[in-house]
This record gives structure tokens, C-alpha cells and sequence, in this order.
């Protein structure tokens, strides 16, 4: 029992890393692209951060439909474990988004 709960904790750990590293490595990468192009580099990262939050949440949960399907699933059969963990991972997916899209938002507060 001790190893599934680690299983999952680790992919939480895990998906909220994923959702972080999408949000700030995709904004500050078009925020240096920005710069080849003599556009304000702020306002593009903040921009990016904000559109790149749900795809954050989309790459992290495994990109596809498969997590809906499980939730449904599930509740249909009336087993609501599996249906809390998903949503579980869901939720530390969608932090990590937030948490790398705020970090974005603190780094450039003066700039933009």
C-alpha cells in the first residue's frame, strides 16, 4: 500500500514540475525571442504565461483524454478512489501552471 501511495506521490510530484516547467521555460524563452525581434520583452513573457497555462495543464496530465475517460469511468462503476486521485493529480498539475505563470508575473512587476 506504502508503494502505491508513493507512485502517486511521485507523479504528482512529478506533474506539477512538468505543468511549472512549461509555463516558465515557454515564457522566458519567448521572452529572449522577443528581444530578436525589439518587442517588449515583459508584456510577451506575461502574455505567454497566461496562454500557456491550461497546455501546461493539458502536458502535464498526459495529453490527451485519457484522465476524462478515467474520472468517467469510474464514477459510472462507483469507485470514486481512482476518480480522487485523478483529480488529485489534476489539481498539483494546475498549480504548478499557476505557481510558474505567477513567478513570470513577480519577475517582470516592474517591467511591464
Amino acid at each position: 500500500m506504502i508503494d502505491y501511495i508513493n507512485s502517486y506521490i511521485s507523479r504528482a510530484a512529478l506533474d506539477f514540475f512538468i505543468a511549472f516547467g512549461v509555463v516558465f521555460g515557454g515564457s522566458m524563452l519567448a521572452g529572449i525571442g522577443s528581444v530578436f525581434f525589439l518587442l517588449p520583452p515583459a508584456t510577451i513573457m506575461l502574455q505567454t504565461a497566461s496562454q500557456l497555462k491550461i497546455w501546461a495543464l493539458v502536458a502535464a496530465v498526459g495529453g490527451s483524454v485519457d484522465p476524462l475517460r478515467v474520472i468517467e469511468s469510474n464514477i459510472i462503476e462507483g469507485h470514486l478512489y481512482p476518480v480522487a486521485i485523478q483529480i488529485a493529480l489534476m489539481l498539483c498539475a494546475f498549480l504548478g501552471a499557476h505557481m510558474g505563470t505567477e513567478l513570470i508575473r513577480w519577475l517582470c512587476k516592474g517591467a511591464a
